[in-house]
């Protein structure tokens, strides 16, 4: 499995800073903001489960997912394979958009 080095979690860190700029509101008031799948990092990074939190937010951001794939700073790491298995893990399908 690959690991995350701290750059990589560094820049998405600061994408998600970016993206907070340019929060969209969704007709169903989720707000898009991919800061809030923060606590879902460590899973992503390593081997670990995700937590209860990371899920949760997994789950209210569900709808924000095409989004997040349609935009080049955020594809690489929505897509990327420890996102899958923390979707997987959490019951949430990654949307084919």
């Amino acid at each position: 499995m690959k690991k995350v080095s701290g750059s990589s979690l560094w820049m998405v860190v600061a994408v998600a800073a970016l993206m907070l700029l340019t929060e969209v509101r969704l007709s169903n008031a989720v707000t898009c903001n991919p800061v809030q799948l923060s606590s879902c990092l460590p899973a992503i990074s390593s081997s670990t489960a995700p937590s209860s939190t990371c899920c949760s937010k997994l789950r209210e951001q569900k709808p924000c997912l095409c989004g997040y794939l349609k935009n080049p700073n955020l594809k690489q790491y929505v897509n990327s394979p420890g996102a899958r298995k923390v979707a997987n893990a959490c019951g949430v399908p990654l949307p084919n958009c």
